[in-house]
């Protein structure tokens, strides 16, 4: 998939997200492809587009802790349950080195989960990641 294609994609789940639980699941994401210490922001949406990344390294934070643990493969996800503010709750494998990483500034996943909503809202992002398992960002 080319970076065109994965945008869409990316902003049509996280819509079809947004439709489902009647209000945002997640108001802000960033596709950044990985290499060694290097990285490199091939996308963003949501509100802080003047300082995120000024914070991006401590924002995945919680989610680095998570990824450190296991190995991703292409189309893995992962969520933290307790990522408050700019921390950022989710991260999915995109491709060689490029995750997408979402969050929802107002609240946490544990707080998103709470409503009944959250059960349908996340199909979306499972098709999301079925998409880019078959078909990786390159």
């Amino acid at each position: 998939m080319n970076l065109a294609d994965a945008r869409s994609a990316i902003i049509l789940a996280l819509g079809r997200m947004t439709a489902l639980y009647q209000k945002p699941v997640f108001d802000e994401w960033v596709l950044v492809k990985m290499a060694s210490e290097q990285g490199a922001i091939l996308a963003y949406q949501g509100p802080r587009s003047e300082s995120y990344q000024r914070k991006f390294k401590e924002d995945i934070g919680p989610l680095r802790a998570e990824l450190d643990q296991r190995h991703m493969s292409v189309g893995d996800f992962a969520f933290v349950h307790d990522a408050k503010g700019t921390r950022f709750d989710a991260c999915l494998r995109l491709g060689q080195g490029s995750y997408l990483f979402c969050n929802n500034v107002a609240k946490s996943m544990g707080e998103i989960r709470q409503d009944p909503l959250w059960l349908e809202a996340q199909k979306p992002f499972v098709d999301l990641s079925t998409k880019f398992r078959t078909d990786p960002l390159e």
